[in-house]
């Protein structure tokens, strides 16, 4: 992990450039930015655009150091171009799943690569299960797929708790988006890590049979 493509590098590059754009002019962060109410209305682009701007540094600056320690992982087990793909779409399958549970909020807003950065991540994860991540906080190792269901599941309990001014939402889109586009691009997955694709499988089913019975 940790490698920078030059896909990487652009992605970064566009994030970085956007942001700043934004945090120095109020009206173009307004403009497009997540917003539910100016995407019903018909502003579809807030769904995309808001994938590239940030709320601070400290937000861009997490994003991008998640982005650039597990692109490397779907880039050499993919395409350059096929992590392209999961990227952009988790962004937009985050952003579609945010609207859904928002759409009756009309004021409600967000923004940041944390669907897009959610997706690759956990197609990191479907890829290479095995891997062993390291979290600041926790001195030991832990197997991926491990880490993957867990922070679905923390993400399900900060969606039913409102948990901080986090798009818990997005962040669980993204991480299906990434789930899925993996799975379509790979389908040799399916002979090899049949396990794990149920196993991180479970949250996702979870959230939804929770959504049916009122429950989130």
């Amino acid at each position: 992990m940790g490698n920078l493509d030059i896909i990487t590098g652009i992605l970064i590059a566009a994030n970085v450039l956007v942001s700043y754009k934004g945090f120095g002019d109020f009206n173009f962060f307004n403009k497009y930015k997540f917003h539910v109410g100016s995407i019903k209305g018909g502003e579809q682009i807030r769904l995309f655009s808001s994938g590239f701007l940030h709320a601070d540094t400290q937000h861009l600056l997490f994003n991008m150091l998640t982005l650039y320690f597990f692109a490397d992982v779907v880039i050499t087990l993919l395409s350059p171009i096929q992590f392209l793909f999961v990227y952009i779409g988790s962004l937009l399958v985050g952003s579609l799943l945010s609207l859904y549970f928002h759409k009756n909020e009309y004021s409600y807003s967000a923004v940041g690569a944390s669907g897009a950065v959610s997706g690759v991540i956990y197609s990191a994860i479907l890829l290479q299960p095995g891997m062993n991540l390291y979290l600041f906080f926790i001195p030991i190792p832990i197997p991926a797929y491990l880490f993957g269901i867990g922070y679905l599941l923390y993400s399900i309990y900060g969606m039913k708790n409102r948990i901080g001014n986090i798009g818990h939402d997005a962040h669980f889109g993204g991480a299906i988006g990434g789930y899925l586009i993996t799975l379509f691009l790979s389908p040799w997955l399916f002979q090899t890590n049949l396990l794990m694709i149920g196993l991180l499988a479970l949250p996702i089913i979870l959230l939804f049979v929770l959504k049916q019975m009122g429950k989130i």
